[in-house]
Order: structure tokens, then C-alpha cells, then sequence
């Protein structure tokens, strides 16, 4: 008796997955949402949901990974219903012996400290500059806007003047130049040239194109340089001019569109 022929078999394909909504409509956790809104830092949003004071859509939620959609739940800390925070964009002129952090645990005053008579809401540091360098600091509650200051795809350079402890000669900006290897990293500059010097330092302009960790100090001390002074004095086309130490004021909105970020 002839048999009917079997239909090949296949493997079971798999649903694909809806692709998330991007934008507005994007689902993210309450604590970030709560950032991305200009309320709180992430860190600090996270405490306050743990802590019980966040409810979405009426109901106390406890996890900071509580998914939510910040056009369509209704957010509220405290008891009070939470609206996106006026947008700041802040530059301050960092002077030496201040923490870039909102606290610091070994007590050292901190930038917050410049702005304590501001009436200003939340906002954080974009980027930092160490306790010891001075100059160009951005500040925002606009954390999308920090993100993307910060990336590297921003390609937007960074300008120190640096004094340092001897006149220095051409070979030394070329070794500048060229960089060093420290560790598992490779510290170099994107430029340099000399401005001006005494009978024992001299200024130095330097630019950076990436973000490493002290890059300019360890760079120099790799070349047995002391740095005396560091000064950042530009983000991309954004100067710090005349602003005096210690003040801050905001940017204007075409120097905001000159960033291009």
C-alpha cells in the first residue's frame, strides 16, 4: 500500500519581537525616568523609590527598575505629582580645591558649595575636572543632553592651558605628541604649542580629544613634568572668557546650538 509522502519538517520559527517604541513612548525604569526629567540624579532618584516615596500611577513602588512611560504614567514623589524640571544649562569657572561630586566622603567642599545661594534645582556636572585643575565646568539637569557632551562621538575637543615646572624645547612638544604608553593605555595629545614662561615654568596649550582620567597630569609625569597649574578653557567652540572664579552663569542659547550636540 503506497504511503503518502511525509511534508518536511522545519524548526519552529520564533515570533519576532515588536520593536520597542523609541522616544517619548519608550518604557524605562522609574529611576531613570525620574533623572531624565531633571528631578534627581539616578543615584539619588533610586534612593528615593527604596525608600518608598515614589508612586506610579497612584501605587508605591519600591524597585527602581519599575518600568513606567513618562507621557502616559503619572509620577509622583512624595505625594506631589512630578513635572519635567525647567531645563539649565550652567558654566562655571571651577576654582583649585574643589570636588566635582555632589558629597564627598572624606569632606572636602565640593562645586555645590559655589552654588549654594543660587535657588537653583537640581543639576550635575558634565564631565569633571579633578580638585586640583581649575576652569570650564558645564552643569545641567538635562541628562540626555550630559550624555552626549560626554560621548566620544561628540568629537568635541578640549582646551587646557597647563604651566608646568621648566621652559620646555621642541622635542619635549613632540614627545607630547606622540605619547606615552601607561599601563594599558596609550596617553597622547591631540595638540600642543607653547604661550609663554618665566625664567623656570612656562604655559602650555594643550587639546584633548578624549576623556582619560587625569590624561594630561599622568602624560606629563610619564615625562618627569611637574604641573603647576591646569586650567580647562574651552569645550569644543564654548570659552570660559572672562568669567571670574567661582561665579557660574548660563549659556545663551546660540552657544548651547554651537556645541552641535
Amino acid at each position: 500500500m503506497p504511503t503518502t509522502p511525509r511534508r518536511p519538517t522545519h524548526p519552529p520559527t520564533k515570533h519576532a519581537r515588536k520593536p520597542t517604541k523609541a522616544g517619548a513612548d519608550a518604557r524605562h525604569g522609574v529611576a531613570r525616568v525620574l533623572s531624565k526629567l531633571g528631578i534627581c540624579s539616578r543615584t539619588q532618584a533610586a534612593t528615593y523609590v527604596r525608600e518608598g516615596r515614589v508612586a506610579v500611577n497612584g501605587r508605591i513602588v519600591r524597585d527602581p527598575e519599575t518600568p513606567v512611560i513618562a507621557t502616559r504614567d503619572r509620577i509622583s514623589l512624595d505625594g506631589s505629582d512630578v513635572q519635567s524640571a525647567e531645563r539649565i544649562y550652567l558654566m562655571l569657572n571651577k576654582p583649585r580645591g574643589y570636588v566635582t561630586s555632589a558629597r564627598d566622603e572624606r569632606g572636602r567642599e565640593t562645586v555645590y558649595a559655589l552654588l549654594a545661594d543660587s535657588g537653583l534645582p537640581w543639576i550635575a556636572p558634565v564631565g569633571r575636572l579633578d580638585k586640583a585643575s581649575e576652569g570650564l565646568l558645564l552643569l545641567t539637569n538635562d541628562s540626555e543632553w550630559a550624555a552626549r557632551i560626554t560621548a566620544p562621538q561628540s568629537e568635541l575637543n578640549k582646551t587646557y592651558h597647563v604651566q608646568i615646572d621648566r621652559v620646555p624645547d621642541e622635542a619635549l612638544l613632540d614627545a607630547l605628541r606622540v605619547g606615552v604608553a601607561d599601563g594599558d593605555e596609550h596617553l597622547s595629545v591631540k595638540a600642543v604649542r607653547f604661550l609663554r614662561h618665566g625664567d623656570k615654568t612656562a604655559w602650555l596649550e594643550i587639546v584633548l580629544d578624549e576623556g582619560r582620567n587625569r590624561q594630561i597630569r599622568r602624560l606629563l609625569a610619564a615625562l618627569h613634568i611637574q604641573v603647576l597649574r591646569l586650567v580647562r578653557v574651552a569645550i569644543g567652540p564654548l570659552q570660559l572668557g572672562e568669567l571670574r572664579k567661582g561665579e557660574s552663569r548660563a549659556l545663551t542659547a546660540a552657544e548651547r546650538a554651537a556645541l552641535k550636540v
